[in-house]
């Protein structure tokens, strides 16, 4: 029972470090995503709850049931015809090494922008410490999510309540339901953010289905992860809300709220924002690193250094062209994924 509990708290924490990212953290995503929709958003995170746990229960039992180790093998289970899956299997590997890519490029933005170290000093920590917890396999992935997780979670749920606490005032329901949106179409928005993080979330749900072969803990653990993940999105939506129009001014919305809460506060969200950069960093290259040993029957421990020797120089290059291309292919291939998904597991129910 004891050892249940834990496997799906484990799983949890992956769940949520996964989705997270740097994007999250920073409330950049949520913005783009949610926020400019006014309080029609909430329903939007509401939805996206229910789709992580929808899809997170059929990817894993869809892993356990066919014997499933990397989400290439889950792509071509589901997605026909054939020459569609392939394509779906391309460019998620090609997004996943060029979300690495740009998260070391990140990371030494990050350090060179708020602390003045040399971009290098960024991208070479992270790739040091990445390699160190990647090298470890599954372990290290779900050591390094049970530490950054929880510390994600106190200093969210700390900034929320001090923005509550001095803006108590002006909070109530009224308030939200007359905050202006920007934008109409939130239900398109929630549907392609929720694949986006469903498929790439795939690429660590299918080698631990396979690892653990637990269905109801591994279920328990993403529906719990779903949940977090929803309560931390709401809290990081309805401070921006209340924050409509000056946070479009910032790359880091969430840090232009902390900064009337003091230095310490900034310094511990900018600290959160780099963690999150780094578990997205091993969440990524851990699952192209299965999907290459099952394909080229690698190790995995050589499958992740190759990834990361690719990642490095292209962090280098002018990313803008690169992901303006793959990410409109890439939510386009998340919605095709989603909908197959679900028609395979209805058809193919025992």
């Amino acid at each position: 029972m004891k050892r249940n509990v834990t496997l799906a708290l484990q799983i949890t924490f992956v769940f949520v470090g996964t989705i997270v990212g740097a994007g999250l953290a920073s409330g950049q995503e949520i913005n783009q995503f949610f926020t400019r929709y006014g309080y029609k958003s909430i329903y939007g995170i509401c939805l996206c709850c229910l789709i992580y746990i929808i899809m997170s229960y059929m990817i894993i039992s869809l892993s356990i049931r066919h014997r499933l180790n990397s989400y290439n093998e889950l792509i071509n289970l589901v997605i026909r015809p054939k020459i569609l899956g392939q394509v779906t299997d391309a460019i998620t590997s090609l997004f996943l090494i060029s979300g690495a890519a740009i998260i070391l490029a990140g990371s030494g933005s990050l350090l060179h922008q708020y602390f003045g170290f040399s971009k290098w000093v960024g991208i070479i920590l992270m790739v040091v410490i990445s390699l160190f917890i990647l090298l470890r396999d599954t372990k290290g992935l779900i050591e390094v999510n049970s530490f950054i997780v929880p510390s994600l979670i106190i200093v969210i749920v700390t900034v929320f309540i001090l923005h509550i606490f001095f803006s108590r005032d002006i909070v109530s329901i009224t308030t939200l339901k007359n905050i202006p949106s920007t934008k109409n179409n939130w239900l398109f928005s929630c549907i392609l953010y929720s694949g986006f993080n469903i498929l790439g979330c795939s690429g660590v749900l299918v080698p631990l289905s396979s690892e653990f072969r637990n269905r109801k803990s591994l279920t328990f653990g993403a529906v719990l992860g779903a949940i977090i993940l929803t309560v931390l999105t709401m809290m990081i939506n309805i401070m921006l809300l209340l924050n409509v129009p000056y946070i479009s001014k910032y790359e880091i919305p969430l840090l232009y709220i902390a900064n009337r809460f003091g230095t310490a506060i900034q310094i511990m969200l900018l600290c959160i924002i780099w963690l999150e950069m780094f578990s997205t960093e091993v969440s990524d290259i851990y699952s192209v690193g299965k999907t290459m040993q099952q394909i080229f029957n690698i190790s995995y421990k050589k499958s992740v250094v190759i990834i990361m020797a690719i990642a490095i120089p292209i962090s280098q290059i002018g990313f803008v062209n690169l992901i303006s291309i793959l990410y409109p292919f890439f939510g386009f291939i998340s919605l095709i994924f989603m909908v197959q998904c679900i028609i395979f597991f209805i058809k193919n129910r025992k």
